[in-house]
């Protein structure tokens, strides 16, 4: 089971917990993220997440080519595919749009590979 939240609510109860925005998030101190990791690789290029700029008309275009990027760059999601093969793992991420951002890309891109085996 893959789970996203925003950075900002309650943290989960159980399982691992990664970051997954390229630049750490706004107002939030390290010591108080508990995280098992901060995976900024597997965050969008900086130029893709500024092309979106967050504009929920271009999610569609976004989500194709930032799932371009994970495909070119397999080797940056070990780390998350092994928890959740192991149990839950949460997608932590920053943006204020629940629907359009980058974490729900990579849920769906994790949940296709892990069903594929």
């Amino acid at each position: 089971m893959i789970e996203i939240r925003r950075v900002y609510d309650p943290p989960p109860e159980q399982g691992a917990v990664f970051l997954v925005d390229r630049v750490w998030p706004r107002g939030v101190r390290k010591e108080e993220l508990r995280i098992d990791g901060w995976l900024r690789d597997a965050a969008p290029s900086a130029e893709l997440r500024i092309w979106f700029g967050h504009r929920p008309e271009r999610f569609a275009e976004f989500a194709e080519r930032y799932r371009r990027e994970l495909q070119a760059r397999p080797e940056v999601l070990r780390p998350l595919l092994e928890a959740a093969r192991r149990g839950p793992v949460t997608l932590l991420y920053s943006a204020k749009d629940t629907e359009h951002n980058q974490a729900v890309v990579l849920r769906e891109h994790l949940n296709a590979l892990l069903a594929d085996g």
